[in-house]
């Protein structure tokens, strides 16, 4: 009898684990939402501290930094093509940044690059990313130790700090490549099957590293 039950209880085991797997692959990103997230480019502004009048100048940076790559962004087709432009257009921007701060009479001084950087779940007006490493421009300003900005900049979603709406952020990303499908999954983020997606991708991102 002890056999028989050792026996049933592996083979009831196996069982088990092979639903869960099947389960879990219903849920694992297969249907291209990789490129999802292989396809924007983040804009990330940190102010010199959280001060009410650094945190207003960084809101000031930001909104001069969008002003130029919005329509810049606008003409490009695809991420490769917008980041080689804002290598090109990187002193340009850093200029107008720091013409920015001096309008404001600020001593700060600020820092453009172009980089890898870790972001978390972030939440949107009209869609959401999951947390990972994304291509950034990143914007410090002085000791850059104050509350961040987040947004889109590839596709140009952000507008000041506003995001566009849905509908017009849908064409954006269709226009860049992505399908209606892939576009659903980071504006679908209360269904849970797309969280569990997400979390997922997340979890095989940080198993590379």
């Amino acid at each position: 009898m002890n056999g028989k039950r050792k026996r049933y209880a592996l083979i009831l085991g196996s069982i088990l684990v092979l639903t869960a797997v099947v389960g879990t692959l219903t849920y694992l990103p297969v249907h291209g939402e990789e490129e999802i997230y292989e396809s924007v480019i983040r804009v990330h502004v940190l102010a010199h501290s959280d001060s009410e009048e650094d945190q207003a100048v960084k809101m000031k940076v930001r909104d001069r930094v969008l002003s130029v790559t919005q329509e810049l962004m606008a003409e490009c087709k695809d991420r490769e093509q917008a980041r080689r432009l804002l290598e090109h257009m990187l002193p340009m921007l850093t200029k107008e940044a720091q013409a920015c701060l001096e309008e404001l009479q600020s001593d700060q001084t600020v820092e453009l690059t172009l980089t890898n950087e870790h972001y978390p779940t972030r939440a949107y007006e009209s869609f959401c990313f999951p947390a990972g490493s994304y291509l950034s421009l990143q914007v410090k300003i002085g000791k850059a130790e104050g509350q961040n900005f987040w947004c889109v900049l590839f596709p140009p979603l952000c507008m000041s700090a506003a995001t566009v709406g849905r509908e017009q952020a849908e064409e954006e990303f269709i226009a860049v490549g992505l399908t209606k499908d892939q576009y659903a999954i980071i504006t679908q983020t209360q269904n849970g099957k797309y969280k569990l997606r997400f979390r997922i991708l997340e979890l095989l991102r940080s198993t590379r590293k």
